[in-house]
This record gives C-alpha cells, sequence and structure tokens, in this order.
C-alpha cells in the first residue's frame, strides 16, 4: 500500500469482509487505509462461549494468495485443519482473524471512522475518532451486522429500562445466573443464546412463532468421504451440503437480477432460522420452548417484564420474566448507519417496491458499489442484493474479489 496520503480507498470495518478486501486491494495495489479494531464485532457483540454455525470449511477469511485459512491457522498453532463434525469457537475464530490481520493486512489503523460525508466536489471526507479529516475518491463500508439489530416494535419501548436487549448486546450471559430470560426467536442465535443462559445458572424460556428445528450432522467429517450417490443428490458447495446452497454460493451474481420477493424469500428460507445440529442436545429436554406463540404486547411489572403472547388459536397467553433478550435476527437499515452523513444517507437510492425485510437496503450494482457513485457496501449490508452467501464469512471471496476488480479499474482511470 502507499503512504495514506496517497489513499485512493477508505475500508471502514476490519471484520472478516473489511480484512478480505483490504488484503485484496492490496495485492492489487490499490492503495487504501483501513479503519477499525480487529474481529471487534465478534470480540465485542457475541457471546465468548458460543461457536460458530458454519463448518470449518465455510470459515475462512478471502486472502489473495493461499495460505492463510482456518485450516492453517489450525497447524500452525500444531492442530489438525479441523473436520466437518468439529464446530469452530468463537475463540479460536477471533485468534485466526487477529492472525489474518496481522500477516495480511498489517496496516491496519486500529481507530474508528466517526462519520462520512460527500461534499460537492464528489469526494468522501472522512472523520476519525482521532480528530483526522482528508478525503479520498472511494469508501467500502464493511460495518457488521451489529449496527442492524432489529427489536420487535413491541419491545423496543422497554429497552431503555433495561429490560430488554438483542442477542448482539451480550458477551458473558453469567450476569443473568438465577435470572428468568425469556428469548425470543427460533433461530440459531436465539437457541445457542438460551443453551448459554441454562448452562450459565440462568432460567431461560425461549419463545417462537414455529416449533424451532435443527439441521442434520454431516454425514461425513470429510467431503471425499461421502457416498458417491449422496454426492451427487447433494453436491457440496462452500455453504454446505445440497443444491439450493450450490445455487446461493455459486450464484450470487445471478441471484442480483432476481425481483425483490424471491430474493427476500431466498434470505428468510435457505439456512434460514433454526440451530445447528450440534445445538439439538443443548436445548431440547433442557429449555422450555413456547413455539406457535407471537408478541401480542410487553410491559413492565414488578421491576420486570409480562409478556402477552397470542398463541395459534388467538387467544393470548401471559408470561413474566425479569429480561428479555430478542434472538430476532439483524434487518438491513442504511438509515441506521449513523457514521454516514444524514446527506449521504438520503441520497442513497434504496430497493424499490421492496418487501418490508428489504426496504431499507441500498440498491447495489455488479461490483457492490451504491447509487452514490464510489461508495461500496460489504457483508450483510450486501445480502439483500447478493443473497444468504454474504451472511457468511464464506461470502468474503465474492465479495473481495468483486470491489477489489471495480477499484482498481476505478484507481487507473
Amino acid at each position: 500500500m502507499k503512504p495514506p496520503g496517497a489513499a485512493k480507498v477508505a475500508v471502514v470495518g476490519a471484520g472478516p469482509y473489511g480484512l478480505a478486501i483490504a488484503a485484496h486491494l492490496k495485492a492489487r495495489r490499490v492503495p487504501c487505509r483501513v479503519f477499525g479494531e480487529p474481529m471487534e464485532g465478534w470480540r465485542s457483540h457475541m457471546p465468548r462461549e458460543m461457536y460458530l454455525k458454519s463448518s470449518p470449511f465455510s470459515s475462512s477469511i478471502s486472502a489473495p494468495a493461499p495460505g492463510y485459512g482456518l485450516g492453517e491457522f489450525r497447524t500452525r498453532e500444531g492442530r489438525h485443519p479441523g473436520r466437518e463434525r468439529e464446530p469452530v469457537p468463537l475463540s479460536e475464530f477471533v485468534r485466526y482473524g487477529l492472525w489474518f490481520q496481522e500477516n495480511c493486512v498489517p496496516e491496519l489503523e486500529r481507530t474508528a471512522v466517526r462519520r462520512i460525508d460527500r461534499p460537492p466536489d464528489g469526494r468522501f471526507r472522512v472523520t476519525l475518532d482521532s480528530g483526522e479529516e482528508f478525503t479520498v475518491p472511494a469508501v467500502v463500508v464493511a460495518a457488521g451486522v451489529s449496527p442492524f439489530a432489529h427489536i420487535p416494535r413491541e419491545l423496543t419501548g422497554l429497552r431503555e429500562h433495561g429490560l430488554v436487549s438483542h442477542t448482539a448486546d451480550h458477551t458473558d450471559l453469567s450476569v443473568f445466573a438465577g435470572r428468568r430470560v425469556v428469548v425470543v426467536g427460533g433461530g440459531q442465535s436465539a437457541l445457542e443464546t438460551s443453551a448459554l443462559l441454562h448452562e450459565a445458572g440462568a432460567q431461560p424460556t425461549v419463545v417462537a412463532r414455529t416449533r424451532p428445528s435443527f439441521g442434520p450432522p454431516p454425514e461425513a467429517d470429510w467431503a471425499k468421504d461421502r457416498p458417491l450417490h449422496a454426492r451427487l443428490l447433494w453436491p457440496e458447495a462452500v455453504m454446505g451440503t445440497g443444491w439450493p446452497l450450490v445455487v446461493c454460493s455459486r450464484g450470487p451474481e445471478a441471484i442480483r437480477h432476481l425481483p425483490a420477493r424471491i430474493r427476500a424469500h431466498l434470505l428468510r428460507t435457505v439456512l434460514g432460522p433454526s440451530g445447528a445440529w450440534w445445538l439439538r442436545e443443548r436445548v431440547q429436554g433442557a429449555v422450555p420452548v413456547l413455539s406457535g406463540r407471537s408478541l401480542h404486547s410487553a410491559a413492565r411489572q414488578n421491576g420486570g417484564v409480562r409478556l402477552n403472547l397470542r398463541n395459534a388459536g388467538g387467544d393470548v397467553e401471559t408470561l413474566y420474566a425479569d429480561h428479555v433478550i430478542a434472538g430476532t435476527g439483524y434487518l438491513v437499515d442504511v438509515d441506521r448507519m449513523e457514521l454516514l452523513g444524514p446527506g449521504l444517507r438520503r441520497a442513497l437510492r434504496k430497493s424499490a417496491a421492496a418487501p418490508p425485510q428489504l426496504a431499507g437496503a441500498p440498491q447495489l450494482s455488479a461490483d457492490f458499489q451504491a447509487s452514490v457513485p464510489g461508495l461500496y457496501f460489504a457483508g450483510l449490508a450486501a445480502a439483500p442484493t447478493f443473497g444468504p452467501l454474504l451472511r457468511f464469512v464464506c461470502g468474503t471471496g465474492f465479495t473481495a474479489r468483486r470491489i477489489s476488480t471495480s477499484l482498481e479499474r476505478s484507481s487507473a482511470a
């Protein structure tokens, strides 16, 4: 990379997507500056005892050259590269991300970006927490998932009283030991949070619209050991096995051209709300689950929360808790990205006539560029355009190659 003064790109975020994009830009000799605390979202917005839902083979950050995958990192630590039936601990993945940053993006500036504006001259003005300001022709926003944490409207009024939180708010669930905690949601985040609460001595109850499901365990530790007929019927892809995952893994550019309602359906259903296979025994029989319920209303009562739930028959049931944790996922909405100046947010074109779950997402071109020239979005913010692949670490390769290629061309122009 060239000296900071010569930078043509600012990469905002140092999680897997920001680090992968920076590494690919470096390989293409596109001068850039990269900002953020490495793996901050994983260190500050996820329970320390959690495991990744993705398998070891789907959890490598993309580098422009071989030798920097999770398997190579494990080998360097003196361990085997991992098997399909061995979930990846968060602590290990964070160590891997830090190792990747030290080796592939040592130029990372460990300071936060406070604000991004676009003055009339067409360049972006970037203001750092340190007080420094500079301008740059292009910005890549890889700010992770935490800005998009979604809490149902029935619960938002209780958050200011400390009675409601999101799964992204917790790294240590032992603080709830001995307390009644309702976890709303039926996906991986909600189910794993409930298991961790139980194991930390809390009294969790899961409330979900549908009965929680769990994926099947892998057929073998290694893809090559799967029976031939299984490999033909359910082929391997970076996201997992099966034709739907093959399509989403290999065709994100084609997904971009699908109608919004179909893209929304893919986001909701492909590797959608369910628990990992290894989570089943930690939830079933250990954590009470109230399925077929939806939130009707919530109110403070005696220092806790009174939840009114509507069941499948239309009746309302009451449930009491000391605290409620929303495991209700993330909803992309660029208006919630406070690091983008108000004028810049207003200038962004959003998905037209989109279903509610896509309505706040930015419209992106094939190279991840928004309607404001020179502004790129990566990671979850791009998933409504390119599909489920962008919800996972394995999407860093497609993203980094597309964005770095585009910026190399514009840099040379």
